[in-house]
């Protein structure tokens, strides 16, 4: 890979990585009312998901979803739903107490499982697969740069979203503010799975 190239690519991944989108809203409201630790678990299963994600395009899914409408239809339908379940559930959590007995709560595979129905996700593996690694010389090359670029980005936005969550937990937990916050996190959510089925 050129030094063009990596430039263009770390310029991508600072774009993409860091604009609000499913994954880092989560990792802010998780943070927000779980703490920084509950939340880190979510912090790494985007990386993973993501590169679960991005190695199944690179060895060819990506063509196959691409080549089926349905079935890319059928992967926005559910993440779409998934995401107004995740908006439902936080916005009922109206306190740190509630929410510490897990009434809002994403494990780590459902993390992991949300990356392959999360439209963003899907787009930003097929662009980097098809501008980055598909039919160029030197694929395994081309493919553990860019792995390792993308990780080191999916985890450094989710972290800084959820270093920012964990910073207002003290603020939120006075009064109404939790349950307030909650619920605008829960319309971003619910505008984000609009803006995924619009797609």
């Amino acid at each position: 890979m050129t030094q063009t190239e990596l430039t263009a690519l770390l310029l991508f991944c600072t774009a993409v990585s860091f604009t609000p989108g499913p994954n880092t809203m989560l990792s802010t409201a998780l943070a927000a009312n779980l703490g920084l630790r509950g939340a880190l678990h979510f912090v790494i299963a985007v990386p993973v998901g993501w590169s679960l994600l991005f190695s199944l395009c690179a060895l060819g899914l990506g063509a196959v979803v691409a080549a089926a409408p349905a079935l890319q239809g059928g992967i926005t339908w559910i993440g779409v739903g998934y995401m107004l379940w995740l908006a439902f559930k936080l916005s009922q959590s109206a306190s740190l107490a509630s929410t510490d007995s897990s009434r809002f709560s994403v494990t780590f595979w459902q993390g992991v499982g949300l990356q392959f129905i999360n439209i963003k996700a899907w787009m930003l593996a097929l662009s980097i697969v098809a501008g980055f690694v598909a039919g160029r010389p030197q694929f395994a090359e081309r493919y553990t740069v860019v792995l390792v670029v993308m990780l080191a980005f999916a985890t450094a936005s989710n972290l800084a979203y959820a270093v920012a969550g964990s910073v207002l937990r003290n603020w939120l937990a006075q009064g109404q503010r939790l349950l307030w916050f909650n619920r605008l996190m829960a319309l971003l959510l619910v505008l984000t799975a609009f803006w995924m089925a619009r797609l």
